[in-house]
């Protein structure tokens, strides 16, 4: 039945504004704004829906990951565009940085205006 939907995923914000000054300027991403919802065009045809919730409670998980070939320059050129990378102790615990680097991919949280955690995750390509 739905096997030719185009399915696509949203997450709420607090202030729709805020998140297209951030995830258009701050993170160069394309987005379009439309009867109050942002849409966030991504590289390789992903789109993405922002949608405003007064009570907007942060996701307690990781809801982009952008993948990149290099976590370091990542991580340096977001942190020069005002971006805090997040800083984590005990079973998953990052550098000074920011980055993660015990067990699987290079990894590095951010967040954006509205609290959503968003990670880039270093894949070198094929």
């Amino acid at each position: 039945m739905l096997e030719k939907s185009k399915a696509f995923s949203g997450f709420s914000v607090d202030d729709i504004q805020r998140a297209r000054r951030f995830y258009g300027n701050t993170l160069g991403l394309k987005v379009a704004e439309e009867n109050g919802l942002l849409h966030l065009h991504l590289p390789g045809g992903t789109n993405v829906l922002i949608y405003p919730k007064q009570n907007h409670t942060p996701a307690s998980f990781t809801i982009l990951n952008f993948p990149v070939d290099n976590i370091e320059r990542a991580v340096d050129e977001l942190t020069k565009n005002g971006v805090k990378m997040e800083r984590y102790e005990g079973a998953i615990k990052t550098d000074e940085k920011g980055i993660h680097r015990g067990g699987g991919p290079l990894i590095a949280w951010f967040k954006d205006p509205a609290g959503n955690i968003c990670s880039v995750v270093e894949q070198k390509a094929a």
